[in-house]
């Protein structure tokens, strides 16, 4: 059924006016929080680099009480959300930049930066030579924050100019969604993730800039996969004990991401998507939390509302990545091309199939 769909061109969510609606409402406040997430992490990789401890780290360099007592009380932006998307890339690597950090090119690179930043600090290079694993790992992780912060740069434009074409009534249906996404997407394919970090009074680069090193192939297909399909397992939902076998042994089976999460588990307390939920309910826009007002328990069940309108969302943005990747036109009528792409959308259908997908478009 799902392999249908595509083959002829629809999206994996069906087409209404509340799926469009509900689309384009999240994605709108989606859009305003990754324009927020996005700078934070451009600010801890170009300023807070090395820091072992950054305490003001989530403040983006303008430190006030006012902002302190905020951040206390929890009344706040949850930028911790944005760093467990950037460790599950980091952990489950994959991708032109999980590769290039595995080179001796950024090795050496990693080393350079080291020494310019600790070479006066004795003590710290003794812990170099003693575990020089350490640093490199921490070198490696700022060039994530990086990367991540250019990948969502760039979707927080998409998504908030899909809301300005809504507004003007220019999208009205949710394939008219998946092409202005996927559009959006080809138009950055060979965006640069290039990554230089000033130390002292120099420059020193961390990711050169190469061709393989751009937006596709070095962060959006690496964030689909481990933010996507596998992320980590929830604490509290599922027990860490290797006897009880409730993780499966091979990371590739990891099931844990945006597309499989139940909405109600992510609606609770200490499940780090809440994070994302609590941070969208501040963008809503009013047409999106009148209709939320109306349906189910009106405001109690907020966030899991959200969570529901959000995974339809993100099942729009698959859309848009499996036809712009697809290696033909998915309505092609040649029967070769066809072949082709019957094969690439087996592939990813059968890991959808055990989404939430199917729930949803029956909601």
């Amino acid at each position: 059924m799902l392999i249908e769909r595509l083959q002829k061109g629809l999206a994996l969510l069906p087409d209404s006016p509340q799926n469009v609606m509900e689309v384009v409402g999240i994605l709108k406040s989606y859009g305003e929080v990754l324009d927020t997430y996005w700078r934070n992490l451009l600010f801890i990789a170009d300023q807070q680099f090395l820091e072992f401890l950054p305490v003001f780290k989530f403040f983006n360099g303008r430190i006030s009480l006012q902002k302190i007592i905020k951040h206390l009380w929890h009344d706040r932006i949850n930028y911790e959300f944005a760093e467990y998307c950037m460790r599950a890339m980091l952990w489950h690597g994959g991708g032109t930049l999980d590769k290039f950090c595995d080179s001796e090119e950024f090795r050496q690179l990693a080393e350079t930066a080291i020494r310019a930043k600790f070479g006066n600090h004795p003590l710290i290079m003794a812990l170099h030579r003693w575990f020089p694993e350490f640093l490199p790992e921490q070198v490696r992780q700022m060039a994530y924050y990086h990367a991540l912060g250019v990948f969502w740069s760039v979707m927080s434009e998409i998504f908030l100019t899909l809301s300005d074409r809504y507004d003007r009534q220019a999208i009205n249906t949710i394939t008219a969604i998946v092409d202005h996404i996927r559009d959006g997407i080809v138009s950055a394919i060979s965006k640069s993730i290039a990554y230089r970090v000033k130390i002292g009074q120099k420059e020193y680069q961390i990711i050169p800039p190469h061709p393989d090193l751009n937006f596709l192939h070095g962060a959006a297909i690496p964030y689909v996969e481990a933010v996507f399909f596998r992320s980590f397992p929830f604490r509290g939902t599922v027990s860490y004990n290797a006897q009880l076998a409730d993780i499966p042994q091979e990371i590739s089976y990891f099931n844990y991401g945006a597309l499989y999460a139940d909405p109600l588990p992510v609606g609770s307390s200490g499940i780090p998507p809440t994070l994302l939920m609590q941070d969208m309910r501040h963008f809503l826009p009013d047409y999106l939390l009148n209709y939320y007002r109306q349906v189910g328990r009106g405001m109690d069940d907020l966030r899991v509302k959200i969570c529901i309108s959000f995974q339809k969302s993100m099942f729009c943005v698959t859309t848009a990545v499996i036809q712009g990747l697809a290696p033909f036109p998915l309505v092609t009528d040649n029967l070769e091309e066809q072949k082709a792409n019957y094969r690439y959308l087996r592939s990813w259908c059968d890991r959808l199939a055990q989404s939430r997908i199917v729930d949803l478009m029956q909601s």
